[in-house]
């Protein structure tokens, strides 16, 4: 799993490396005006969220930190990535996940490595998303993977057998 992850969030520094500022922070009409930086931004704040409450064992991804930094600045962005990519593999543990549901917290029974398949999971969603907004930008090279689920390329790849 964590192979999986760090080739996950490399392709997305690879990708972060090919934009420009204007094109990491322009709003982007297909993706409700949020820009590629937002989108970046979450991905990384929620595995931020889970890494920085792994001592405690609690986990409130709604109180994360929505730092406009990493949605502007693409070098702190990668930078960020980077030390997830170092830090992400730890042993497995019981958490307890805090979610804020139509006005109440509730608190969920999970484990380290469920919660880090979460934000693989996650992370694919928000990058499959990017890949439309990449759609309007000409010179940028990203896999056919990229934002692809890995169960969705196995399948493909047993089919094209």
């Amino acid at each position: 799993m964590y192979t999986t992850i760090v080739n996950t969030l490399a392709a997305q520094v690879n990708l972060l490396m090919q934009l420009s500022n204007s094109a990491y922070t322009n709003p982007i009409k297909e993706l409700s005006n949020a820009t590629i930086g937002q989108h970046n931004r979450h991905i990384i704040e929620l595995f931020e969220c889970l890494l920085n409450s792994y001592q405690t064992g609690i986990v409130d991804y709604d109180a994360r930190q929505r730092n406009k930094a990493i949605e502007t600045d693409i070098t702190f962005a990668i930078s960020c990535i980077e030390t997830i990519i170092k830090s992400i593999e730890k042993p497995d543990r019981s958490l307890q996940i805090i979610a804020g549901l139509n006005g109440n917290n509730i608190t969920i029974q999970s484990t380290y490595n469920r919660e880090v398949y979460y934000n693989l999971e996650h992370c694919i969603h928000h990058q499959a998303l990017i890949k439309v907004a990449l759609l309007n930008l000409n010179g940028v090279i990203v896999s056919r993977e990229f934002g692809v689920a890995p169960s969705t390329i196995q399948h493909k790849l047993q089919c094209a057998q």
